[in-house]
């Protein structure tokens, strides 16, 4: 009878989770798998040859072009992904120990705001603001602070990285605030009970308990930070590609898809290797303080 019943909810247990496990397996791993697969392939014009080859990461390996543009693109997503949780902790912790819990939601509220606007118009934004023209070169101008517009603002990795980390705030935002939310008061207090200052007794108790959801933060911001080529290609000029655009244009300009598709593959292993080492070296710091 037991056996029976456990079969029974063992296979209402695999029905509930078939549909989503297939959606996955539809969306995820069948793309993922077609990618690979293509990348052993090669592609003249419009003729796909099916024999198996490593000639594409031969090239990727060979021309320095390809490594130049993904150490470019991981020290863009890095930078990207400092600064915004540099900026978003503190958002978070205000909004967590600061504001009064039945405003709580009025200031999550505003923070998703930007999620409400196009991607794209909030990236042409910024472009108006960094412009030659725009409102900094104008303002610093009008101010008497500087004769002649600012160059280094836009068109540059440098604007790359300020449009991406005011388009990722709010992803590194929230996680932060939900770690912070489950934080419990009285260890605080407790801290400050025992004779550590408020300063120390964030650094010993609030930041370390907080660090899954910076932790989430970072991985949020740098995964996907890599794989954007808009912003790149309207804020970064000739000096801002980064390897996302490559891929773009392997699959679109040059019509060398199998070429496009061996550099999506290097990118996702690089990423996927450092985004490891990362959670493997969070949670050794998180025993070693346990």
């Amino acid at each position: 009878m037991w056996r029976r019943l456990t079969a029974t909810e063992g296979g209402q247990g695999l029905l509930m989770v078939s549909p989503p496990l297939i959606y996955a397996l539809a969306l995820l791993a069948v793309p993922l798998g077609a990618i690979l697969l293509f990348s052993f392939w090669t592609q003249d014009f419009m003729t796909v040859d099916t024999t198996f080859t490593l000639n594409n990461y031969r090239e990727i390996a060979e021309k320095p072009i390809y490594g130049a543009l993904l150490q470019r693109s991981l020290f863009v997503a890095g930078c990207v992904t400092i600064v915004t949780v540099i900026l978003a902790f503190p958002v978070a912790y205000f909004v967590s120990f600061h504001v009064r819990p039945e405003r709580k939601s009025l200031w999550l509220f505003l923070i998703t705001i930007p999620f409400w606007t196009s991607y794209l118009i909030r990236v042409f934004l910024w472009k108006v603001i960094l412009g030659y023209n725009g409102v900094i070169n104008t303002g610093l101008i009008n101010l008497g602070l500087i004769e002649e517009p600012l160059t280094f603002i836009l068109y540059n990795v440098n604007a790359v990285i300020i449009t991406l980390a005011h388009a990722f705030a709010p992803f590194a935002i929230l996680p932060i605030f939900v770690a912070l939310e489950k934080i419990d008061r009285s260890l605080l207090e407790a801290s400050q009970d025992l004779g550590e200052s408020k300063f120390m007794t964030f650094l010993r108790v609030t930041l370390p308990l907080s660090m899954p959801g910076v932790v989430a933060a970072v991985l949020i911001v740098f995964i996907p930070t890599i794989g954007d080529y808009v912003t790149p290609e309207l804020m970064g000029g000739a000096g801002g590609k980064l390897i996302a655009n490559m891929i773009q244009t392997q699959f679109l300009a040059l019509n060398n898809a199998p070429l496009g598709a061996a550099l999506a593959i290097v990118a996702m292993l690089s990423v996927s290797a450092i985004s490891l080492v990362f959670v493997l070296l969070n949670r050794r710091w998180l025993k070693g303080r346990s």
